[in-house]
């Protein structure tokens, strides 16, 4: 039985990669900072809370991931862990750069001390490309950020791919476009979209304020993009991939989505403001995802509006009226 350790166990990705890993008979251990306090709402959700090893490891402490890495000996380490949003980061630069880039390079410095057999997976991002064009971008794309949490995920990938250079570390990073799921957090746009419309669907007055709604993005669905995580570690020779759909569509094409899905006039119910645009965005997501495709046998399965559809419905379902 492998034994794998997931560092950000209680975020989106965390809870639908546990799911995978124990269904293919993995022995799963789920780190937090404090596991004795995190209520792992998605894990409870997901119904995997008492299945998955909950462990205390803070890798933004060496000390915490060497002493849990040498305990627990895993044969894959995914590391989810660091603040994960993109507008939060420019309010909390610190701590974004400190919680991505020290915790990756924890993990990569706590494997070469411990010299365990560790294949390492690393979150990487797409927001590291910035303004790349009309272009797709893909795994030889130059990188630049435009946000301090791009600039710290560019950070943790060329760490990664320094420790697999020099130490001959099996490490990778996933350059994942966005990806959704009912486990979003609400400060994420897409589940705010969700949310906002499903309580006008049951009666609420309240409008749906956002910034910029022509930025355009490659959207995908969160248990395909785990899959590929889990791919990545399975091969000979450790490389970098981008994963996403490779088809774009704009943040209005996504509110129209929704509200239709309810029967609602978005236009009557969006309003524009101002003081949540960002003070640097991406207007325009493209990737080309080919090389997973050929390499990893990885396709998306899933189109925007097979995401759209499974977010309103859980929305109705679990949200309170």
């Amino acid at each position: 039985m492998k034994k794998a350790l997931i560092c950000g166990v209680s975020g989106q990705d965390g809870g639908y990669l546990s799911k995978l890993l124990l269904e293919k008979g993995y022995e799963v251990y789920g780190g937090s900072r404090d596991a004795s306090s995190n209520s792992f709402d998605n894990l409870r959700k997901l119904g995997l809370k008492d299945k998955v090893n909950l462990v205390s490891i803070n890798i933004c402490d060496f000390r915490s991931t060497l002493q849990t890495i040498i305990k627990i000996k895993p044969d894959e380490i995914y590391n989810l862990s660091g603040q994960s949003s993109v507008g939060l980061s420019f309010d909390q630069p610190v701590e974004t750069f400190e919680s991505i880039s020290i915790g990756t390079l924890n993990l990569l410095e706590a494997i070469r001390f411990s010299n365990l057999p560790v294949r390492l997976y690393n979150s990487g991002s797409s927001e590291c490309f910035g303004e790349s064009g009309n272009l797709p971008a893909d795994e030889n794309t130059s990188f630049k950020p435009r946000s301090p949490y791009a600039i710290a995920k560019a950070t943790s990938h060329w760490q990664v791919a320094n420790y697999r250079e020099a130490y001959h570390i099996y490490s990778c990073t996933g350059i994942l476009f966005n990806h959704e799921s009912p486990m979003r957090p609400h400060r994420f746009v897409t589940k705010k979209i969700v949310s906002t419309a499903c309580r006008i669907y049951k009666g609420s007055d309240e409008k749906l304020q956002l910034g910029n709604i022509n930025i355009q993005r490659d959207w995908g669905w969160a248990p395909d993009y785990v899959e590929a995580m889990w791919l990545m570690l399975q091969q000979e020779i450790p490389d970098d991939f981008v994963i996403a759909t490779g088809i774009t569509h704009s943040l209005k094409y996504y509110i129209q989505l929704v509200f239709t899905e309810l029967n609602l006039d978005w236009e009557k119910q969006v309003v524009l403001d101002n003081s949540l645009l960002r003070p640097t965005d991406l207007v325009y997501g493209r990737a080309n995802p080919s090389k997973a495709a050929a390499v990893l046998g990885w396709k998306a399965k899933h189109t925007l509006e097979d995401i759209v559809r499974s977010m309103v419905a859980y929305e109705l379902e679990n949200s309170e009226s």
